[in-house]
């Protein structure tokens, strides 16, 4: 299973996986992979200073990276109170109602507060590259396209690579020609942001546009070793992965009120996601629950475009993870939840995807 990037990354095998967790992207980092830190959820650098610092002290020397997002559309600055004023009042009123309906309790005193706000701004996610590079990191992808030139270019300073997601081959050749070095090829299939091409098709389309002069990441569908060997078979040299990551045991050390969430991820098949732009006003694929369904009725209100949408969310997102209930859990997953049956540990994943991937190698070889 090696092949460039296993090089390039310092990794045994080139599974990159994505995760909000510390907990979960050190244990990727440990069984062979690279894991990579979601930094949206630190609205506060000094938090993401410490959260590295576990990192360098949890990973066993091994490499890890970190993903930051950067819209590239206003409104981009400001302080959360600032951009609140610009959210209509029927929206609010909207959610609020919901709410009720949906007998979800208020917030408890002391009750986990999600942030998921001011990391959507290019003044947040700048601070976060600054905290970054001060960390023996070994990559930094952008969810949401290409970084802006003088962020690739200070990352490449420090010897930093730079990865970045893609839907279109389109979107590919521009990300490589601003000196991306990594595109990760990420199918409709995907859980969070995503296209509207389907893997199989999108994968050989990127790799046709720009496999020559950079390394494609397969992202969308995967979850067993006999993905990964199609993707690579489709010109991919490494697979990005993050749903298959929410239902571990190292998940929930970093999230422990992740339960509901996890037991709603079990019992789901492939068919329980829904594609929306509730979430953060881009379109992204959820796991399907009565939240997402109210959004889908007749009455609902339009989702507000980026950030605004995340903005008004986020204190509801933060009451339905409190409320426990997995038929309310409002949570990115990709349909490839569909695989998952229980909850395991990290090493136990990526080494049955490792056999997996031989074993199909295996069974093709007897084939010829």
């Amino acid at each position: 299973m090696r092949t460039a990037p296993c090089q390039t990354l310092g990794i045994e095998y080139p599974i990159i996986g994505f995760t909000p967790s510390e907990h979960v992207a050190a244990a990727i980092s440990k069984a062979g992979g690279l894991g990579v830190l979601g930094c949206v959820r630190f609205n506060d650098a000094g938090e993401l200073d410490r959260v590295l610092d576990w990192m360098d002290a949890n990973t066993g020397g091994k490499p890890y990276g970190v993903d930051i997002v950067m819209p590239a559309k206003i409104p981009t600055e400001g302080t959360q109170v600032d951009l609140d004023k610009l959210i209509p009042e029927e929206h609010k009123a909207f959610v609020a109602r919901v709410l009720r309906e949906l007998g979800v309790p208020e917030l408890p005193e002391g009750g986990e507060k999600r942030a998921g706000v001011l990391g959507w701004l290019h003044s947040v996610a700048r601070s976060h590259v600054e905290v970054a590079l001060r960390h023996p990191i070994k990559l930094i992808a952008n969810a949401l396209g290409s970084p802006p030139v003088d962020v690739v270019e200070r990352s490449h300073a420090h010897g930093v690579p730079v990865a970045a997601l893609a839907g279109k081959a389109e979107h590919a050749a521009r990300h490589v020609d601003n000196g991306v070095d990594f595109v990760v090829a990420q199918g409709y299939e995907a859980g969070g942001h995503t296209g509207e091409i389907a893997s199989m098709v999108l994968l050989p389309e990127i790799v046709d546009a720009v496999g020559d002069r950079a390394p494609v990441l397969a992202a969308g569908g995967i979850g067993s070793g006999r993905q990964i060997a199609a993707a690579l078979a489709l010109g991919a040299a490494g697979v990005w992965m993050g749903s298959m990551w929410l239902a571990t045991e190292e998940y929930l050390r970093t999230m422990p009120g992740s339960k509901a969430m996890q037991t709603a991820l079990v019992n789901s098949t492939s068919s329980d996601t829904v594609r929306t732009r509730i979430y953060t006003g881009k379109p992204a694929r959820l796991l399907r629950t009565r939240w997402t369904e109210v959004w889908a009725a007749p009455d609902a209100p339009e989702p507000l475009p980026m950030p605004l949408q995340n903005i008004l969310v986020t204190p509801a997102h933060n009451r339905l993870a409190e409320a426990n209930d997995p038929a309310l859990v409002s949570m990115p997953a990709g349909q490839i939840i569909g695989r998952i049956k229980q909850v395991r540990p990290v090493a136990e994943i990526v080494a049955e995807l490792v056999s997996g991937y031989e074993e199909t190698l295996t069974r093709l070889d007897k084939t010829r």
